[in-house]
């Protein structure tokens, strides 16, 4: 987890992140979204349109063991939706997260 927070960290830095839920749907909607990434204590009800959202523009849609305290300590803002704009962190965040065995189905 630390890991991907300190990625999350750097994309952010690097402007190649959006927080939050519209931020989200506004970048899928764009093309600019190549992952979206959930905290592990959003609602189901949230992770469920998210998965949708991101299903209907085939951009990869999983779940970390981070928390939203974990988001707003390493970022600054509480957030439970990641939404990475790059591929070569999309594909980083993506290896952390199958390599610490938290990825979750799509």
């Amino acid at each position: 987890m630390d890991k991907l927070m300190s990625l999350l960290t750097i994309c952010r830095k690097a402007g190649k992140l959006e927080l939050g839920f519209d931020p989200m749907k506004e970048a899928l909607v764009s093309g600019k979204a190549c992952a979206v990434i959930t905290a592990a204590d959003i609602s189901q009800k949230t992770e469920k349109e998210v998965r949708f959202f991101a299903e209907k523009y085939s951009v990869p849609a999983v779940r970390s063991e981070a928390s939203l305290d974990d988001a707003y300590n390493c970022l600054g803002r509480k957030a439970g939706i990641f939404t990475v704009c790059e591929k070569g962190f999309a594909a980083k965040a993506l290896d952390i997260l199958k390599n610490d065995q938290i990825l979750t189905d799509k």
